[in-house]
């Protein structure tokens, strides 16, 4: 990567730090080494409030540079960090949310005689909130190569598919156009892999992640998905995966129907395409995330389906999340959230209803905060296709 792109998102990072009086941060966790390194490594990217980044790396062997130097175990750093001419820091932050407590502990101990703070996920978290001008264009690529991947999922369904065989044909479709597969979330109990299909009444079975819909999954190792329902007539399913096309997550869904469905159930889909129009249309710099989400509220109890809005059972409180490196990014559209959107947010907006007997309804796109308003950045068909 562009070493202007990665000093633009070093030195976001060091003017928080800046304000919180720390001189030094020491990255170990893969999203951040790749916001700040470009890429995967093992080993540590050392960051000086006043100085070029050092990456101290143990795996692999072939990475070469004026900034790079072998590292084999923690306990070097300090001495390698005086190697680099540089004082050792007075205040060095650790990512205290995504390092394991031995693996904190240990890094911290080798720095005795500096305040050790945890504050790094979160920090590193706030500077990636606004993206680059790179950061966007890699979700505009990712927003078209999503597109396509839906384009051709009516060319792969037959009748008689569950879930489950549709969803592999899906993910097929999705790896052919580039997706990595990978599905990146911070926290450590929400794992996923690519996405899911949601097919009839399992969009409604509640899941112990904080997703919009949950699903009961295969096994309850893995409780979210697809569980092998066959796809009838008169049901709609929803295909909401991951679009991870250039590290970046890029998130839509789209509705899908076998035959015609209930007039109910058109009026619940457009519903959610009105809740898009008028909460997209009010975004814009400066507007407060709780706002938007009430708005959402409002229009889905007006239109009698409020029962049935982001869940059944168990509903998500939550219409809208910031996306980027992982899926769960801010800002999030949520109640009590006060946060104000900004140029250069990317956010997942999900109205979404699920109606019994039926299955899931609604839209999701991304989007990215303009100076003026938002960018429509997925721009797959919205209306509910027909298979």
């Amino acid at each position: 990567m562009l070493f202007p792109e990665l000093k633009q998102r070093r030195d976001k990072i060091r003017i928080l730090m800046a304000q919180q009086g720390i001189d030094a941060a020491l990255i170990a966790c893969n999203v951040n080494l790749i916001y700040t390194y470009g890429r995967v490594v093992s080993g540590y990217l050392y960051l000086p409030l006043n100085d070029f980044a050092r990456l101290f790396v143990k795996r692999p062997n072939t990475i070469e540079g004026e900034h790079v130097m072998s590292i084999r175990k923690p306990e070097q750093l300090p001495d390698l960090i005086k190697e680099c001419g540089l004082p050792l820091p007075q205040k060095l932050m650790l990512e205290g949310d995504e390092l394991s407590f031995r693996e904190y502990n240990r890094l911290a101990a080798c720095f005795p005689e500096t305040e050790v703070v945890s504050c790094g996920s979160s920090l590193i978290r706030q500077a990636r909130a606004t993206k680059t001008e790179m950061e966007i264009e890699f979700f505009r690529r990712s927003g078209v190569a999503h597109a396509k991947a839906y384009e051709q999922i009516p060319s792969v369904y037959r009748p008689g598919m569950t879930d489950l065989q549709l969803s592999i044909e899906i993910e097929r479709l999705m790896r052919l156009e580039g997706c990595l597969g990978i599905f990146r979330v911070f926290g450590q109990s929400m794992e996923i892999f690519m996405g899911s299909l949601l097919a009839g009444d399992n969009a409604a079975t509640p899941s112990p992640y904080d997703f919009a819909l949950g699903g009961a999954g295969l096994d309850p190792s893995l409780p979210g998905g697809p569980n092998g329902t066959l796809i009838q007539p008169g049901q709609s399913f929803m295909v909401d995966m991951g679009g991870n096309f250039y590290g970046y997550m890029c998130d839509m869904s789209r509705v899908y129907s076998i035959g015609k469905l209930s007039e109910q159930a058109y009026a619940a889909h457009q519903t959610c395409l009105e809740i898009q129009e008028a909460v997209s249309s009010m975004a814009k710099p400066g507007v407060i995330c709780e706002d938007l989400y009430n708005k959402a509220i409002e229009m889905v109890i007006k239109a009698g389906f409020a029962d049935y809005f982001m869940g059944v059972g168990q509903k998500a409180k939550f219409i809208g999340h910031g996306i980027g490196l992982e899926i769960n990014e801010a800002p999030v559209i949520a109640p009590r959230i006060r946060q104000e959107l900004e140029p250069g947010m990317v956010f997942a907006l999900e109205p979404k209803i699920v109606l019994p007997g039926v299955g899931p309804l609604g839209i999701e796109n991304s989007w990215v905060v303009t100076a003026e308003g938002l960018e429509k950045l997925t721009t797959a068909p919205e209306e509910i296709i027909e298979l």
